[in-house]
């Protein structure tokens, strides 16, 4: 078949209806281009939608954490809370009216890149089991790194007769009352939901696998006249998103060059723990042997006197396994439950593993991932034509708003969209070598950062000890590289297939 005459449903089909998602629908829109988002799940949303654990809530200040094209005057406090962000995300759909091309309950359980037409046939999963097929010109992944739980392997897990449940899949309607509660994990989902879960529950025992550094929160509530200041004044609520920007990025200096500024800040956040916390014991435990900043920093007013509660225990010694009454220590001791949760986060490679994309020549995109991912800006893949990524490899941030990097990358899939039409070509993909040579250069960056010199193991890293999730620089610095980026690193090939007219 003639490529131009091949009949495709949508210029682009978008995966995931999270900020990613919906920021690169309305781009769409504005573009002009036939698209479609498919999700999931019953509802928009992705990050925001899911984890409904207790306490649950942003690290990122508020008026950072929206898109720059749709401020928000009316956050209720500087750090919101998961609710009050989702119902920011459904405000804006609503607005640009972008429900209306959405497919709920579509989940993409195939993709396979055509080479000889240069499109993209998926196939999707509807809630009624029924499989149906798209044909797109270019897919957009917005699926985010955070949404495949992690599960421990902890051995006779599965014999447990009490409650299991995940953070990212909490059931709002479990209730802890009168209950012995054991939660894994001591993240930025354990720092969140350990007070509260500490105040419902009979007992409650952290097992804690590595201590994080929690440093105090300052939180306050905005009040109705502030509210209504940013909404009459807009150039106010701008001047104070660029302030906490410019702060967050100072941040970045010492995540990246000098780590050393964070040891001295180490030292700092420890003074903290032992104000808050007067048992040696406990303290001990707490206090973290890797520079802060190493793994993700977490804040909280709540967490060390939470911890320090007599119907609290922290445990630190390995979990060797499980049996229908609780865990087991490896020092012999027996916990007995009733629920256990998991704090344990999530896997980052299966976010994109479960996917099932096919891409020319046979490439496997799991396989490619779980062999060390190679990609542009995270942006673009070698091999997947056609195929764009939002908070892609080495995009995530330890010390501000991964909204921003959202947009940048917005930009960039659609300049190159736009010059593969221009060029009236029928993909575009960058080139491996160019891949190569970016991946190379971040590797020599992030030697120097404190995810590989603050001395822990983290998520950050994959199985070769190389940090395939964080950006080693700021995002201004992001956003003039994705500006600026040639042409001539990219492929152009091929003829442009044709929308059919019956989407």
């Amino acid at each position: 078949m003639d490529p131009m005459q091949t009949p495709v449903d949508h210029d682009v089909v978008i995966i995931g209806s999270g900020f990613s998602g919906i920021g690169m629908a309305i781009a769409l829109q504005r573009s002009g281009r036939s698209f479609t988002v498919l999700e999931k799940a019953h509802d928009i949303g992705g990050t925001w939608r899911d984890n409904l654990y207790p306490g649950c809530a942003c690290d990122v200040p508020s008026h950072l954490y929206s898109f720059s094209f749709e401020p928000n005057p009316y956050w209720s406090r500087a750090y919101a809370t998961a609710d009050e962000i989702q119902d920011y995300l459904l405000y804006v759909v609503e607005k640009y009216d972008v429900r209306k091309d959405v497919q709920f309950d579509a989940q993409v359980t195939r993709g396979v890149y055509d080479e000889s037409l240069r499109v993209w046939h998926l196939t999707v999963l509807g809630s009624d089991g029924v499989e149906t097929h798209l044909v797109a010109g270019a897919v957009v992944l917005g699926v985010g790194a955070l949404h495949e739980p992690s599960l421990p392997d902890i051995p006779g897990l599965e014999t447990f007769a009490g409650e299991v449940m995940h953070t990212a899949s909490w059931d709002p309607g479990a209730s802890m009352f009168g209950r012995k509660v054991g939660i894994i994990g001591t993240g930025a989902s354990a720092v969140q939901a350990i007070p509260l879960l500490a105040e419902d529950a009979d007992h409650l025992t952290v097992f804690q696998r590595t201590p994080a550094w929690v440093l105090p929160k300052v939180d306050p509530e905005y009040p109705d006249a502030l509210q209504d200041a940013y909404d009459k004044r807009p150039w106010l609520m701008k001047l104070h998103r660029a302030k906490i920007r410019t702060a967050n990025e100072l941040r970045a200096i010492a995540f990246t060059r000098v780590p050393a500024l964070l040891k001295a800040a180490s030292a700092g956040a420890a003074a903290n723990i032992r104000r808050s916390v007067t048992d040696p014991e406990l303290r001990r435990k707490l206090i973290p042997d890797y520079t802060m900043g190493c793994k993700r920093i977490t804040f909280s007013n709540a967490y060390y006197p939470a911890l320090a509660r007599e119907d609290v225990d922290v445990e630190t010694e390995h979990i060797t396994g499980a049996d229908a009454r609780g865990l087991v220590t490896a020092d012999g001791a027996r916990h007995d439950l009733d629920v256990l949760v998991l704090a344990t986060g999530f896997d980052v490679a299966g976010s994109y593993r479960h996917l099932n994309f096919t891409g020319a020549r046979g490439h496997d995109l799991g396989e490619d991932w779980d062999a060390g991912i190679t990609s542009y800006y995270g942006v673009t893949v070698p091999h997947f034509p056609n195929l764009f990524f939002l908070l892609g490899p080495n995009t995530a941030l330890g010390h501000t708003s991964v909204l921003m990097m959202i947009e940048a990358q917005i930009a960039l899939t659609l300049r190159l969209l736009d010059e593969r039409d221009r060029r009236r070509a029928g993909a575009v993909q960058v080139r491996e070598a160019v891949a190569q040579a970016h991946m190379a250069a971040l590797d020599r960056r992030t030697q120097r950062t404190v995810w590989i010199a603050g001395g822990c193991d983290s998520w950050y890293l994959d199985q070769f000890g190389r940090n395939r999730v964080l950006w080693p620089g700021s995002v201004p610095e992001y956003e003039r590289a994705t500006r600026r980026t040639e042409m001539v690193d990219y492929e152009f090939t091929g003829s442009r297939a044709s929308v059919s007219s019956s989407r």
